[in-house]
């Protein structure tokens, strides 16, 4: 680093040294981001779901208060710190939706969601949970979100704490999942380009693909990288940076930022710094949205709808989630830990849709 560089550095947030700070080349070679249920765990499961059942208790209500784990409920919380304050995502196996109905796995996933945080809008329809799946739409649509075509959906961020994915199909080839570190990438834009780090430190335009809540402008304007309590909370997707110059008043990126924004992908492309993997029936993903970036690649279908690649997910708001920076509530609606993060527009209502 040259002495212009390194002073230039000073005047930025200091490194992240945290086990936020990871490398996929290094994680690949273990396995203890790896969580497996065991029978008794897997059966508390299959007991909330026949007693939330019976109950006909509406589901979009659901609360970690309705339902009692003994034993997989602390093990839930100690993932769960995993997830806020190490290194920010974990995979869990083993859970057996081959012998369940799909209204059985969705009833159990969101026993676990809720056992982790509050349950968010993902969209304007209000859907608390979410079906990842082809609808043959393409990103090229300004009202279509990029989770709802085959496309590659590069790294990005969700708007909320933690996201949730439980496979209910894979694709017949791609699909695969991309996970990287945003704190390591902060760091080393740091090291390498420190005038490039301080364009991402500035409010930058993120369109919101037409769900806009009330007296809100048609784009939110956070800056990608955010410092704040001696954290770095990451707020990302290039494609929605770039469609939101579409609207008046919005500037087009200039040289720099795009120089800026273009370092921050490769960076997040680097086979050194992020780690693939691939889901299978049953597994969960839970993924920190304030140090990680994910990402999906293309995939190909099977012809057969029943065998599609089909996701759940959840979007949480845990009650223990760090503090942000006042900024994110033009995104998160409020910055209260377990009451923020998600979609709200006039009507929406919270609601569960199984198929």
């Amino acid at each position: 680093m040259s002495s212009g560089t390194s002073r230039l550095a000073d005047t930025l947030p200091p490194e992240i040294r945290d086990r936020s700070a990871w490398y996929g080349a290094n994680l690949a070679q273990c396995t203890d981001w790896i969580e497996r249920l065991v029978e008794v765990e897997i059966a508390e499961l299959e007991g909330a779901a026949r007693e939330l059942e019976k109950s006909q208790l509406d589901l979009a209500s659901l609360t970690a208060n309705d339902i009692q784990l003994p034993t997989l409920g602390p093990r839930l919380q100690r993932i769960l710190d995993e997830v806020l304050n190490g290194r920010g995502f974990v995979l869990i196996k083993s859970l057996p939706i081959e012998r369940w109905t799909k209204q059985q796995a969705a009833t159990a996933f969101l026993v676990i969601g809720v056992h982790l945080g509050s349950l968010r809008m993902q969209n304007a329809e209000g859907h608390l949970l979410g079906h990842v799946k082809d609808l043959g739409r393409s990103s090229d649509d300004p009202h279509t979100r990029i989770y709802q075509t085959r496309e590659r959906q590069t790294h990005h961020t969700d708007s909320c704490d933690v996201v949730a994915l439980l496979c209910l199909h894979p694709a017949k080839s791609g699909g695969l999942s991309s996970l990287v570190s945003s704190t390591t990438i902060f760091n080393e834009m740091r090291r390498r380009r420190p005038d490039l780090l301080r364009v991402l430190l500035e409010p930058i335009e993120t369109d919101r693909r037409g769900e806009v809540p009330d007296r809100s402008k048609p784009y939110f304007t956070i800056p990608v990288f955010n410092y704040h309590d001696g954290l770095v909370s990451t707020i990302y997707q290039r494609q929605y940076i770039e469609s939101a110059r579409r609207f008046p008043g919005v500037a087009p990126l200039t040289t720099l930022q795009i120089e800026a924004l273009d370092l921050l992908d490769q960076l997040a492309n680097d086979p050194n710094l992020n780690l693939m993997m691939e889901f299978e029936p049953g597994d969960i993903q839970l993924v920190h949205n304030h140090t990680i970036l994910h990402d999906r690649t293309a995939f190909v279908d099977f012809p057969e709808p029943e065998r599609k690649r089909h996701l759940l997910r959840l979007w949480l708001a845990p009650t223990g989630a760090r503090n942000l920076p006042e900024v994110y509530a033009e995104r998160f609606g409020s910055n209260t830990p377990g009451d923020r993060g998600g979609v709200m527009v006039a009507g929406s209502r919270p609601t569960i849709r199984v198929e």
